[in-house]
């Protein structure tokens, strides 16, 4: 996963010269989320959930392998690249939902943090191999070789679960089709405020903190001059930082609640803050040690979004939960456009810094005025 971001950073930036470019195929990667997140989460509720895992890690194999081809072939271009990881997109929705409720099947509700924990450490230890592996292909072999590394990893993935077997789970036979089994998710949100509120703060978390990995490719070339070697070693940096926030998370040895899971939203957004003046300051070896702690608060707020979510509903509805945060972070396209953006008229440190500002204050709004969210 981790190795197609920088790839597709790298190649549209290489394309187009352009970070509001990048912002858009970043932007296409999560785009299909919000569109189709709620059905994905409710198919994961009818089907074998670790089947399904294993067909969405070969269609994007599949996804990532043709972008290699064309790419090796010299007659890629921005459309090919936009819908081809549009398609990947809507793959993607599936296995995130179905991977939360696989993860309760597999651990069990009182688990389930340390559950998340330990998978977002496993996924992020695989970022962290994928964003240095790639970039070092593409600085040696270019993009099309290191889109056919991408496709491998995923097929590598889905392989992993020919094994694996289906847990006993609480479930009842759906009888209703697709459409009903989203409507009765989204009933259950209307009538639970908490629920949409934890919906709507994952979704800022995805559009004012998360988007900053739309600009790595542009901070690593034009403000730190480096290469794409440089940008791998920036991803890894996230993938780092994720392993530490996730690990002490699981020492901590619970979910935090609501009052915690905004305080870790305001420290994201400080952490944006610094990260956008930090270039001018510390340099390079400066600017990984933030963005590694950027991420540790990120993949901290990512994993209590998913755990209250997954635990704040009945069984029968866990694979529409794993929708539900599908749809929420499927809102990041704004982000990344409008940081893209930013980045375009002033630059990528005011970029940075707007967003995460923005973010500081949502946490710090949302503590003071929804008491109810400090409660769950």
């Amino acid at each position: 996963m981790m190795g197609e971001v920088v790839v597709l950073g790298w190649l549209t930036l290489t394309l187009t010269n352009s970070p509001f470019l990048v912002g858009v195929a970043m932007g296409m990667r999560m785009l299909p989320l919000f569109f189709v997140g709620v059905f994905a989460g409710a198919l994961a509720d009818r089907v074998p959930r670790h089947r399904l895992l294993m067909v969405t890690g070969a269609g994007q194999a599949v996804t990532a392998g043709t972008l290699g081809t064309l790419t090796l072939l010299g007659v890629v271009r921005l459309e090919h690249l936009l819908t081809l990881t549009l398609l990947a997109g809507v793959l993607r929705a599936l296995e995130h939902a179905a991977r939360q409720s696989y993860t309760h099947d597999v651990v069990g509700g009182p688990a389930l943090i340390n559950g998340l924990a330990i998978l977002g450490v496993a996924m992020r230890g695989g970022w962290l191999v994928g964003s240095l592996g790639v970039g070092a292909v593409i600085a040696h072999y270019g993009s099309g070789v290191a889109y056919l590394a991408v496709a491998v990893g995923f097929l590598g993935g889905g392989l992993a679960l020919l094994p694996a077997s289906t847990p006993p789970r609480t479930r009842t036979v759906e009888t209703v089709s697709l459409w009903r089994s989203a409507a009765e998710f989204l009933v259950a949100v209307g009538r639970d405020r908490t629920l949409l509120m934890l919906m709507m703060l994952t979704a800022a978390a995805e559009i004012l903190g998360f988007a900053h990995q739309a600009l790595l490719p542009s901070l690593a070339r034009d403000v730190l001059h480096r290469g794409p070697e440089g940008l791998g070693a920036l991803n890894a940096a996230r993938s780092v930082g994720g392993i530490l926030g996730l690990a002490a998370a699981s020492a901590r040895g619970g979910a935090g609640g609501g009052a915690f899971f905004l305080a870790v939203l305001g420290s994201f957004g400080a952490g944006l803050m610094v990260l956008g003046a930090a270039p001018h300051v510390v340099g390079f070896g400066g600017v990984l040690i933030v963005l590694t702690i950027v991420n540790a608060a990120g993949a901290l707020a990512d994993l209590l979004a998913q755990g209250l979510l997954q635990l704040g509903v009945p069984a029968h509805l866990r694979g529409r939960a794993g929708g539900a945060w599908v749809v929420a972070i499927g809102l990041a396209p704004i982000g990344q456009l409008q940081i893209g953006a930013l980045a375009s008229l002033f630059g990528v440190g005011i970029a940075l810094g707007a967003s995460g500002l923005a973010l500081a204050v949502l946490a710090a709004s949302t503590a003071l005025l929804v008491p109810r969210m400090r409660r769950v």
